[in-house]
Parts: C-alpha cells; sequence; structure tokens
C-alpha cells in the first residue's frame, strides 16, 4: 500500500510560483496514474492534474498553460509546479495515486496524501 506525503506549500502573492512534491513509501509511483486534487473551503475536493504511466497528463481547464505535473522517477515523486498563481488557486492540494488511466472522480484514486495548504494573496 501506497503512503503518499505532500510537501511545498505556502502564502504567495498572486503571480508567484511553488512548487508541490509529493513522495510515496511502500510503491513505486511509476506504476501508478498520479494526480493532484484541490479543496478550497465550503466547496468540494476537485481535479486537477494527472499523470498516467505512459506519462500522458491532463489538467483542468483553469489551470493549463500555468501548472505542470511530472514525475521524477529516481526520486520516486511527483511535483506540480504551479506558476502564475491566482486567489482562487487558494486550497489544500493532495496527491492521489490510482490504478487505472487518468480519472477525473476521487473514487478512481485508492491512496491519498494528507494535503498541504496553498494560500494565494491578491
Amino acid at each position: 500500500q501506497a503512503q503518499l506525503v505532500e510537501s511545498g506549500g505556502g502564502l504567495v502573492q498572486a503571480g508567484a510560483s511553488l512548487r508541490l512534491s509529493c513522495a510515496a513509501s511502500g510503491r513505486t509511483l511509476s506504476t501508478y496514474t498520479m494526480a493532484w486534487f484541490r479543496q478550497a473551503p465550503g466547496r468540494e475536493r476537485e481535479f486537477v492534474a494527472a499523470l498516467s504511466r505512459d506519462e500522458s497528463t491532463y489538467y483542468r481547464d483553469s489551470v493549463k498553460g500555468r501548472f505542470t505535473i511530472s514525475r521524477d522517477n529516481s526520486k520516486n515523486t511527483v511535483t506540480l509546479q504551479m506558476n502564475s498563481l491566482k486567489p482562487e488557486d487558494t486550497a489544500v492540494y493532495y496527491c492521489a495515486a490510482g490504478l487505472r488511466g487518468i480519472r477525473f472522480q476521487i473514487q478512481e484514486y485508492a491512496f491519498w496524501g494528507q494535503g498541504t495548504q496553498v494560500t494565494v494573496s491578491s
């Protein structure tokens, strides 16, 4: 069973960048579809980006061109590079691992991290 731990969140101003990392123990992340979700206060958790085992990627429309998901197999980590951050990106960001291809639904991902807070001030 994979254990996922996110890091890299913080408080930044609009237009800044952050790099989130998801480290795994117990499993090799290259064997999973990896995804990032986020949850803002009072809102449902939503899909942000995903990276399949064959390195296909998919992003929600609002982050396309600003966020990049990637995998470092040597470190067994997945990162989410977030550029040109906006206040509406403020949320707790979660890393997730799934055994199927890219999916947008929470229930398609079996393993989750504890989340890392990203706050973007205007």
